[in-house]
């Protein structure tokens, strides 16, 4: 048995090295959201309801499709960020690596399906 200090045990252990990168991320992720989600309300709203003609008339126009794409692409990565941190919390061992790896392709699917979406529709 070794009698070891609680630094001893410590030493060579160190941090993740990625905490605060991650935080500062999802901080500016929010802030983009904070501009991008109002905005993208006040462009998709007024389409609620209209015929599918009109629909694809405005959303050929290049501010609401950019609108849409940016909140898109913005809000499945602050998604998959916030997921990521809440599978390290709560799952553990062999099977995080498989959630955090799962969530982030079913975002990323969800992302590019989206993205095609209102591409295939602005262009």
């Amino acid at each position: 048995m070794r009698y070891l200090t609680d630094r001893k045990r410590a030493v060579g252990l160190g941090s993740a090295k990625s905490g605060v990168h991650h935080f500062w991320a999802m901080k500016v992720s929010s802030v983009a959201l904070l501009i991008l989600m109002p905005l993208f309300v006040f462009t998709f709203g007024p389409m609620l309801g209209e015929p599918h003609e009109e629909v694809v008339a405005y959303f050929a126009r290049p501010f609401p499709a950019i609108v849409a794409a940016l909140t898109m692409i913005v809000g499945f990565k602050h998604f998959n960020d916030g997921v990521q941190v809440l599978i390290e919390d709560y799952i553990h061992g062999g099977v995080q690596k498989y959630a955090i790896i799962l969530m982030t392709c079913v975002s990323y699917a969800l992302m590019v399906t989206g993205l095609f979406a209102i591409a295939k529709i602005a262009l």
